[in-house]
């Protein structure tokens, strides 16, 4: 028997934009990647992707009662998670603020982003 590799199905990291030659979004790109480091629009597009994805999240445990027993332990799961990674503070751990968050918040974070903003990196 042939030991064949069963192919695994990868989810995607990123989405492009609807509008690929929208001017305010193409210089805000522009600007994040100057700013930051980022070698590619594909690094700001996954970035966005999984901020989209948080607080979507976020939005629908809004939707649910407050003391609904999902809302309680994805959203405390969803917040630790967020202040794990720094992006968020501890004195501010509440669904509301996940809405808040912007992708500089998570850019900053990154570990080029440190590099190239001590001058490690070029």
């Amino acid at each position: 028997m042939v030991n064949a590799r069963i192919p695994k199905k990868t989810s995607k990291t990123y989405t492009t934009p609807r509008r690929p030659f929208e001017k305010p979004r193409l210089d805000q790109e522009l600007k994040l990647i100057g700013e930051y480091g980022l070698r590619n629009k594909r690094e700001v597009w996954r970035v966005k992707y999984s901020l989209a994805k948080i607080r979507t999240a976020a939005r629908t445990l809004l939707t649910l009662e407050e003391k609904d027993h999902r809302r309680l332990f994805e959203g405390n799961a969803l917040l630790r998670r967020l202040v794990r990674i720094g992006v968020l503070d501890e004195g501010r751990m509440k669904l509301d603020y996940v809405l808040g968050l912007k992708i500089e918040d998570f850019l900053e974070r990154r570990l080029q982003t440190q590099g190239f903003k001590s001058g490690l990196a070029k």
